[in-house]
């Protein structure tokens, strides 16, 4: 059996993909800028074979794909750091990836982008991930492209919120989202590998309106249930400003938040783990969310 290539395995998703290769025993290889970062009970297993590469440095990657069968990529960055630019990660690093996968004969590519990504291009973090998502489609592999409505990781801002007391959002709360945990998307992900999809569009198993997942994160923390509407012209008028005098860097991940909250993010439902459930052990544990979903390795 020729290996699956893993790109991002020390994301928030990416580990749950690895996790649930090496259940389904499929040879792993997983490119990672930092091995310590991999459980030291994953370096052990016969089944994985951790490369150590930068994948925004194409000449890093020299013949990663050689013996691959399919190349599941969640890199990218939400939240930017060492200067690099979501071009330089979501679009550039995936090219880095493709051409190796062109080079050594790979037949698939399974790319994690976002829920309707390629009706919001005018986004600096969609304008990234759609200009890559054109050029896989156009190349001679096979692809799937997973679209994930969110993260419950991505759930942390109504967690923080909650936290002290109260939830801000914008309108009246009753735009609706089925976020989808990681464990369950890493099934649709590996599944990917043998479907003739390619597109799939996916969210967990509830529907909840804005107001709904706040009232989850303040029960989560024991708090009365108080929810602050603010007028949708101050979310339009913050992404105006934060676009006029900030660099993407900075506006990125800004605009991203506040423009998906204006809108419906449902898509078929999926899963076993509940929102609710993540909230209460994320309390319980007293976690810190990580907000890099699909960070770069």
């Amino acid at each position: 059996m020729k290996k699956i290539l893993i790109a991002g395995s020390t994301g928030y998703l990416g580990a749950y993909i690895l996790k649930e290769l090496i259940r389904q025993k499929y040879p792993v290889k997983t490119i990672v800028r930092n091995p310590k970062k991999i459980p030291s009970s994953i370096q052990q297993n016969s089944f994985v074979d951790i490369i150590t590469a930068e994948v925004t440095q194409a000449n890093t990657l020299i013949n990663c794909c050689e013996d691959v069968d399919v190349v599941i990529s969640t890199v990218g960055i939400t939240r930017q750091k060492d200067g690099l630019t979501y071009m330089d990660v979501d679009y550039q690093a995936n090219v880095n990836l493709l051409n190796e996968a062109l080079q050594s004969g790979v037949r698939k590519f399974i790319y994690i982008s976002v829920l309707h990504g390629d009706k919001l291009r005018e986004l600096k973090i969609m304008e990234a991930k759609e200009r890559f998502v054109d050029l896989l489609k156009s190349s001679v592999l096979e692809y799937t492209i997973i679209r994930p409505t969110g993260f419950y990781s991505d759930m942390s801002d109504f967690l923080n919120m909650a936290k002290k007391g109260k939830v801000y959002l914008f309108g009246n709360g009753q735009y609706k989202m089925n976020p989808i945990d990681g464990e369950d998307l890493a099934k649709i992900c590996v599944q990917a590998i043998n479907t003739s999809e390619t597109e799939i569009s996916i969210g967990g198993p509830d529907i909840l309106t804005q107001n709904e997942i706040a009232t989850l994160a303040l029960n989560a923390y024991s708090k009365d249930v108080k929810i602050v509407h603010l007028p949708d012209w101050i979310r339009k008028f913050t992404i105006w400003f934060f676009r006029t005098f900030t660099s993407s860097k900075i506006y990125g991940p800004i605009e991203f938040f506040l423009t998906v909250l204006s809108v419906d993010g449902i898509a078929p439902k999926y899963g076993q783990h509940r929102l609710e459930t993540f909230f209460n052990n994320q309390v319980k544990n007293n976690n810190d969310i990580n907000h890099s979903t699909n960070k770069n390795s």
